[in-house]
């Protein structure tokens, strides 16, 4: 297993980088990076062989796309839902910043086509998980983006997660053959978590990530007072897309289904 978390920070140009295809994250078979953007600034995407997903984390943006314009706000991940930008190869894709900005952009190798779609947060509905279970302290809403399900010529999966405060999220510890990255934020700049990768354990803070290799067991947790966000993004094995039921508990932990606290 190679590097598994990381404390990324912003270039001079605004770019903080995730993973690439090579390098320490390789494993990940995807490029993820953030970008702050400043009001009136442009940032166009335009990717051959490759799809690309632009996510906005806070701000407001215009989207541009074959010939489409929308305007998205989102004050922040904590009290809105998702936008999302999702194209296939070779489309261009531009952003314009109406105000201070910040959007994740996910990109993986695909040759399919397939139609371009602006996600909105009616498409992905915020759902309670684990509510009332294992001592009720695994409480988190979830909402998938887009899945093997909603976006079948996709090679990844976008979703995110919040975390009540002190409470776990990926939990009961689960595992996939499929590899995922998980980018991390606070409601309050001194926040932070605990993400397990494997036998590895590191502590999540506002902006850092853990990059979790096929196979490996990932649950996480966040310290009392605070919320933590998750933006969750599986890359797909070719002929083994990750599907809702890939989900593999570690059958060490599954009594706790039926256990009274």
């Amino acid at each position: 297993m190679g590097k598994v978390f990381g404390y990324p920070e912003y270039d001079a140009s605004g770019e903080k980088i995730l993973t690439t295809y090579d390098g320490d994250y390789s494993e990940m078979k995807m490029d993820i990076r953030v970008y702050k953007l400043k009001t009136g600034e442009i940032r166009e995407f335009l990717r051959e062989g490759e799809e690309t997903a632009i996510l906005l984390l806070n701000g407001e943006v215009c989207y541009k796309w074959e010939g489409q314009e929308v305007l998205a706000k989102r004050e922040s991940v904590f009290t809105e839902g998702p936008f999302a930008l999702h194209v296939c190869r070779g489309v261009k894709a531009s952003v314009t910043a109406k105000a201070d900005s910040e959007i994740l952009v996910q990109c993986t190798h695909n040759d399919k086509v397939f139609e371009s779609k602006l996600y909105q947060p009616q498409d992905a509905p915020w759902k309670y998980s684990s509510q009332g279970k294992f001592g009720n302290v695994a409480n988190r809403r979830v909402n998938t983006i887009f899945d093997h399900d909603i976006s079948p010529a996709s090679n990844m999966v976008l979703g995110e997660v919040l975390n009540d405060r002190g409470n776990w999220s990926g939990y009961l510890p689960h595992r996939h053959p499929q590899p995922e990255t998980y980018y991390f934020l606070f409601d309050r700049p001194e926040g932070f978590g605990a993400s397990f990768v494997g036998d590895q354990v590191f502590k999540s803070v506002n902006g850092s990530f853990s990059a979790i290799p096929g196979g490996e067991l990932h649950p996480q947790a966040c310290a009392p007072g605070f919320r933590m966000y998750t933006c969750w993004m599986i890359r797909h094995i070719d002929g083994n897309p990750w599907l809702q039921t890939d989900r593999c508990e570690d059958e060490r932990y599954t009594w706790m289904h039926d256990a009274t606290f």
